[in-house]
């Protein structure tokens, strides 16, 4: 049995810390400026995504890696004689899935598996230091997808939105909307479900308030918490993450409490100063 590699891309939002501790290698989505295409987490980064939109007043356009780019990706570990296990973005919100899938079919024998993850951020990152630990384990590539395809149902992902601003120039809300929502500091909360991003609440008032509501819906289910791995997802809001981080770790059981920041990806949809929690349900 051939050793497994465990591949996703940047949208996962690991830290460098983790890829490079579970070995996981990250295939790169595009961030569009009008002529300038550039690679989510290797030539542009959220600090300067966030610039660009205040310097301009326009959010990028995003595109998934190319069914090249995966080829040119995969053919190094398969070329290696290791098997290939790719965990990507939610086919609801991105071709990645769909590119992967044409790259993988150029492989003989089955050499490449694709997940699609049906989440984003670090719910993928989740999965995917799932996927290394059973590789570490032993398990086969077919293994592992099953294993994987079998738990994703189980992540749970929920952000909390400081500004309407990313929302109203992505065309996901009215100016009205924008308007009356920035005037009555209204803060809207997003849960990944059935593979989309949903809009399920509005917090209006402090910002505090909010996060307090973030926190307090995550620790409703302690209970049924996975106790392996919990995220802390952030957009430009580090002191924020670490409370929420601190209220997790003095409230819960969760051995591994990981604070991580949303890529270029993300960030172009939720903007600065979101905070997300992301855990899995036993």
């Amino acid at each position: 049995m051939s050793p497994v590699r465990i591949f996703t891309d940047s949208t996962c939002d690991l830290s460098d810390e983790l890829i490079h501790k579970y070995q996981i290698e990250v295939v790169p989505l595009y961030v569009v400026f009008e002529e300038l295409s550039l690679k989510d987490g290797v030539s542009i980064k959220p600090g300067r995504l966030f610039e660009l939109v205040d310097e301009t007043g326009k959010l990028p356009k995003t595109a998934a890696p190319s069914p090249i780019d995966f080829e040119r990706a995969f053919e190094g570990a398969v070329q290696a004689g290791d098997d290939v296990v790719y965990i990507g973005l939610s086919s609801e919100l991105s071709s990645t899935i769909q590119n992967a899938s044409i790259a993988a079919a150029n492989f003989p024998d089955d050499r490449v598996a694709v997940i699609d993850s049906r989440t984003l951020s670090t719910g993928i990152g989740l999965l995917a230091l799932k996927a290394a630990h059973w590789a570490r384990e032993g398990k086969s590539s077919s293994e592992i997808k099953t294993m994987i395809e079998a738990f994703r149902s189980h992540i749970e992902v929920e952000f909390i939105i400081d500004t309407l601003e990313y929302l109203h120039k992505g065309g996901r809300c009215s100016s009205v909307q924008h308007f009356l929502g920035s005037l009555l500091k209204i803060r809207p909360v997003v849960k990944v479900i059935d593979g989309a991003m949903t809009l399920t609440d509005k917090v209006r008032g402090k910002r505090e308030k909010a996060l307090q509501q973030l926190l307090d819906r995550a620790l409703a289910q302690k209970d049924e918490m996975d106790t392996e791995f919990l995220f802390i997802t952030h957009a430009m809001a580090a002191e924020e993450a670490a409370y929420v981080k601190e209220q997790i770790e003095q409230q819960t059981n969760i051995k591994q409490v990981y604070i991580t920041e949303t890529g270029c990806v993300v960030s172009s949809h939720c903007g600065p100063r979101t905070v997300g929690i992301v855990f899995a349900k036993k």
